[in-house]
């Protein structure tokens, strides 16, 4: 699910699109930010539907060997572990993951989609993780749970040509992948019995949509509202820089964060502080999480003596 971290990354993302491209349409860019919020669920489900891939893929290799005019014996009675995991199957079955991917139109249909599904599995099958499984003799629901987790993290998540194929859809799902796949590892997770297996539907996107599509809306909305009361101050707190020296990023995240201390009272001010030192770390310069730090230290204090910034509830802390 969403956290308030990768909420702000996306705030961020359509903030420094919106300025990189000296854009004027605010209304524009708060509905490319609800698209891009959105749109990361399909991230989800495509991965998830990755799994029925290599798993159709492990069958019709075998259905095709066991058509071969002189199949050996080991094509006639081949080894179904993969095709028979529980895990896999649970995702073939899966009723719920089907009408969320039909009705967002997701799927991995089409020569190209077919042909990377192909070199996935491919490539999974010359795993030692997809190896070392095939060869064990035992058999149990944790066991292809373990091994469908492992497979997923460092085999399936990773690859590099399923990376591209998201890079050319969204020039934001990078930044989202390592989110999305978290969601998938943990719908992996949850299965942990029959019973699960029988009951457990695929994740949403959000614990609370209503608290999450707000605080991502007041954000942008209030940053560009904002932006030239919070450009004058961050040129008053950094008198002995000229402000076009200053890392783009820097400016957007500092401006980011000036925006959230004076509009979300019941945030506190050390998680506000210490979110966009992290996002910075990530995001711009090496240096930047001192700078971003030290600006906003000096800030703090200046807008609690103007009367801007007035915490409530949990915001009291410091």
């Amino acid at each position: 699910m969403l956290n308030r971290r990768h909420l702000r990354i996306k705030v961020l993302q359509v903030l420094y699109a919106f300025y990189q491209n000296n854009e004027e349409d605010a209304l524009k860019a708060e509905k490319e930010l609800l698209r891009s919020v959105d749109r990361m669920y399909d991230l989800y489900l495509w991965y998830l539907l990755s799994l029925e891939e290599l798993h159709r893929f492990a069958t019709k290799r075998i259905e095709d060997r066991r058509k071969k005019v002189r199949p050996t014996e080991e094509d006639l009675n081949p080894n179904v572990k993969f095709v028979d995991n529980k895990i896999l199957a649970h995702f073939v079955d899966n009723d719920d993951l089907t009408r969320k991917s039909e009705a967002r139109k997701v799927n991995w249909t089409g020569a190209f989609e077919n042909d990377l599904m192909k070199k996935l599995f491919l490539h999974v099958v010359d795993s030692e993780i997809y190896q070392a499984y095939m060869e064990s003799e035992s058999s149990s629901l944790e066991e292809d749970r373990q091994f469908i987790i492992e497979l997923f993290k460092h085999e399936i998540a990773n690859f590099h040509l399923v990376h591209d194929y998201f890079e050319n859809l969204s020039i934001y799902w990078l930044d989202d992948i390592d989110l999305m796949c978290s969601m998938v590892l943990k719908t992996i997770k949850q299965l942990k019995s029959d019973e699960d297996l029988g009951k457990a539907k695929v994740m949403d996107l959000h614990k609370d949509k209503a608290d999450e599509i707000g605080f991502v809306k007041s954000l942008l909305r209030s940053a560009l509202e904002m932006d030239e009361v919070n450009t004058e101050l961050i040129d008053q707190l950094t008198k002995n820089w000229e402000l076009e020296r200053i890392a783009k990023m820097d400016v957007i995240l500092l401006k980011m964060a000036l925006t959230e201390l004076k509009v979300q009272p019941s945030i506190p001010k050390k998680v506000t502080l210490n979110e966009y030192i992290e996002i910075s770390k990530f995001y711009s310069t090496p240096k930047s999480q001192v700078f971003i730090n030290g600006i906003l230290d000096k800030a703090i204090p200046l807008l609690e003596e103007r009367g801007e910034l007035k915490k409530t509830g949990r915001g009291l802390m410091d």
